[in-house]
């Protein structure tokens, strides 16, 4: 399982961080996954993603719109397909957006950025689309993504049936990407070939401490009263996290 590491607190200055203290050298990119955010993609990261071991983007459009900005949804797509094109992204995710513009203007953008680009994006499955819709994604795609994870669309409970989703993929000769899937736990059990989690970011939000240990990552929690240092919290967790996906890869 690939595990890229998402989240929009400046993903690019941590890689860079994680380089220096490897070495400085950019052939250890190669050890790092990157989920971003087209909406947080900065010139940083844009650099790094020749260098880096996997590198997924998605394209930001609700994160923009929720900031509260007009979208012109056609220049958008715009500029969202000339960044893939530039900076030649083979894994981009389309504009999930069905409750802003509804599904038929997704598919429609879908197909635009297949022709424009010249290979499809990854669709992104939601609950409103109905099961036969997922099936007809995994014939048509070599690349699928379950949404609605990280906006409780998909409870807890709901998780008991990722075994189909995932099942109906392979069958079908489709990758399963969860999109925002961050349960540690069910990593082991659910058997995506991809997921992106937040999770490492969670030491300075929360004041957690992750350690591999060969096999899993153990949290640890501040003493009470206490305060994390943020910048080497967030370069600790990077570095652990990195550890983790470099397991995943091979052994989930």
């Amino acid at each position: 399982m690939i595990i890229y590491l998402a989240g929009n607190n400046a993903k690019g200055r941590q890689v860079n961080l994680y380089l220096q203290r490897q070495g400085g050298t950019l052939s250890k990119a190669e050890e790092v996954n990157i989920l971003e955010s087209f909406y947080y993609a900065d010139d940083l990261i844009t650099s790094l993603i020749p260098h880096l071991r996997h590198f997924m983007l998605d394209s930001g459009a609700f994160t923009f719109f929720t900031q509260g900005k007009h979208v012109d949804w056609d220049e958008y797509v715009s500029r969202y397909i000339e960044y893939i094109k530039q900076n030649k992204v083979r894994l981009y995710i389309e504009l999930d957006i069905d409750s802003l513009i509804g599904y038929d203007k997704v598919k429609k953008i879908r197909k635009r950025l297949e022709h424009e680009i010249g290979y499809p994006p990854i669709p992104v499955w939601h609950k409103s689309r109905g099961k036969e819709d997922f099936l007809r994604m995994c014939d048509e795609y070599d690349y699928v993504a379950i949404g609605g994870i990280v906006s409780k669309e998909i409870r807890l409970q709901d998780y008991k049936y990722f075994p189909w989703f995932i099942k109906e993929a392979h069958k079908r000769g489709a990758k399963i990407h969860g999109l925002g899937f961050t349960n540690l736990s069910g990593l082991k059990y659910y058997h995506f070939d991809s997921v992106d989690s937040s999770s490492w970011t969670t030491g300075n939000r929360f004041g957690k401490i992750y350690t591999f240990n060969g096999e899993d990552l153990v949290i640890t929690d501040k003493p009470p009263g206490t305060r994390v240092k943020a910048r080497e919290t967030a370069i600790r967790n990077f570095t652990e996290w990195v550890k983790f996906t470099k397991y995943a890869e091979k052994n989930l």
